[in-house]
Protein backbone atom coordinates (compact mmCIF):
# COMPACT_ATOMS: atom_id res chain seq x y z
CA UNK A 1 0.00 0.00 0.00
CA UNK A 2 1.67 3.15 -1.04
CA UNK A 3 1.46 6.34 1.20
CA UNK A 4 -0.80 8.27 -1.61
CA UNK A 5 -3.45 5.48 -0.98
CA UNK A 6 -2.98 5.69 2.99
CA UNK A 7 -3.21 9.54 2.76
CA UNK A 8 -6.21 8.88 0.46
CA UNK A 9 -7.90 6.67 2.81
CA UNK A 10 -7.32 9.40 6.02
CA UNK A 11 -8.48 12.25 4.10
CA UNK A 12 -12.13 10.66 2.95
CA UNK A 13 -12.27 9.58 6.91
CA UNK A 14 -11.79 12.91 8.13
CA UNK A 15 -14.18 14.51 5.46
CA UNK A 16 -16.57 12.17 6.68
CA UNK A 17 -16.00 12.96 10.03
CA UNK A 18 -16.16 16.29 9.26
CA UNK A 19 -19.41 16.27 7.77
CA UNK A 20 -21.07 14.14 10.09
CA UNK A 21 -19.83 16.79 13.21
CA UNK A 22 -21.21 19.84 11.01
CA UNK A 23 -24.01 18.37 10.11
CA UNK A 24 -24.80 17.02 14.42
CA UNK A 25 -24.15 20.47 15.66
CA UNK A 26 -26.33 22.75 13.14
CA UNK A 27 -29.12 20.00 13.69
CA UNK A 28 -29.05 20.28 16.82
CA UNK A 29 -28.53 24.58 16.75
CA UNK A 30 -31.35 24.47 14.94
CA UNK A 31 -33.63 22.18 17.45
CA UNK A 32 -32.86 24.55 19.99
CA UNK A 33 -33.63 27.46 17.87
CA UNK A 34 -36.88 26.09 17.83
CA UNK A 35 -37.44 25.42 21.08
CA UNK A 36 -40.53 23.50 22.34
CA UNK A 37 -42.43 22.03 19.10
CA UNK A 38 -45.38 21.88 20.99
CA UNK A 39 -46.13 25.65 20.76
CA UNK A 40 -46.06 24.99 16.71
CA UNK A 41 -49.02 22.68 16.78
CA UNK A 42 -52.06 24.44 15.79
CA UNK A 43 -54.81 21.89 15.72
CA UNK A 44 -55.76 18.66 17.81
CA UNK A 45 -55.28 15.61 16.40
CA UNK A 46 -52.95 13.77 13.43
CA UNK A 47 -53.09 17.47 11.78
CA UNK A 48 -51.50 19.30 14.73
CA UNK A 49 -48.00 17.93 13.62
CA UNK A 50 -48.19 19.63 10.30
CA UNK A 51 -47.16 22.53 12.31
CA UNK A 52 -43.79 21.22 13.90
CA UNK A 53 -43.09 19.70 10.65
CA UNK A 54 -42.86 23.12 8.81
CA UNK A 55 -41.19 24.51 11.35
CA UNK A 56 -38.72 22.06 11.44
CA UNK A 57 -38.84 22.20 7.55
CA UNK A 58 -38.29 25.54 7.16
CA UNK A 59 -35.51 26.32 9.62
CA UNK A 60 -31.97 27.08 7.85
CA UNK A 61 -29.85 25.24 10.08
CA UNK A 62 -31.56 22.36 10.32
CA UNK A 63 -31.78 22.18 6.82
CA UNK A 64 -27.81 22.79 6.46
CA UNK A 65 -27.17 20.14 8.75
CA UNK A 66 -29.93 17.75 7.10
CA UNK A 67 -27.65 18.04 3.74
CA UNK A 68 -24.55 17.62 5.47
CA UNK A 69 -26.13 14.67 7.05
CA UNK A 70 -26.75 13.23 3.91
CA UNK A 71 -23.62 14.27 1.85
CA UNK A 72 -21.63 12.41 5.30
CA UNK A 73 -23.62 9.20 3.96
CA UNK A 74 -22.53 9.04 0.55
CA UNK A 75 -19.06 10.01 1.84
CA UNK A 76 -18.96 7.40 4.21
CA UNK A 77 -19.91 4.89 1.48
CA UNK A 78 -17.41 6.27 -0.58
CA UNK A 79 -14.81 5.59 2.12
CA UNK A 80 -15.57 2.44 3.00
CA UNK A 81 -14.80 1.25 -0.76
CA UNK A 82 -11.17 2.73 -0.88
CA UNK A 83 -10.70 1.70 3.16
CA UNK A 84 -11.19 -1.62 4.88
CA UNK A 85 -13.96 -1.74 7.08
CA UNK A 86 -11.44 -2.62 10.14
CA UNK A 87 -9.73 0.79 9.72
CA UNK A 88 -12.81 3.42 8.64
CA UNK A 89 -15.44 1.79 11.25
CA UNK A 90 -13.46 2.64 14.68
CA UNK A 91 -11.53 5.40 13.16
CA UNK A 92 -14.79 7.62 12.08
CA UNK A 93 -17.08 6.54 15.09
CA UNK A 94 -14.31 7.54 17.64
CA UNK A 95 -13.21 10.70 16.30
CA UNK A 96 -16.45 11.56 15.58
CA UNK A 97 -17.48 10.71 19.34
CA UNK A 98 -14.85 13.26 20.22
CA UNK A 99 -15.23 15.40 17.45
CA UNK A 100 -19.28 16.17 18.80
CA UNK A 101 -18.33 16.50 22.24
CA UNK A 102 -15.43 19.47 21.39
CA UNK A 103 -17.89 21.01 19.21
CA UNK A 104 -20.93 20.51 21.94
CA UNK A 105 -18.62 22.69 23.94
CA UNK A 106 -17.48 25.58 22.09
CA UNK A 107 -20.19 25.83 19.41
CA UNK A 108 -23.25 25.31 21.38
CA UNK A 109 -22.10 26.19 24.24
CA UNK A 110 -22.74 23.04 25.94
CA UNK A 111 -21.22 21.65 29.80
CA UNK A 112 -18.80 18.87 29.40
CA UNK A 113 -18.06 16.96 32.33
Amino acid sequence: MTSAHIFQQWSAILFVVVLAITGECLIAAGMRGLGDLDRFRTRPGLAGYLGPVRAVLSNPLFLIGALCMALNFFAMLYTLSIAPLSLAAPAIASLTYIGNTVAAKFFLHENID
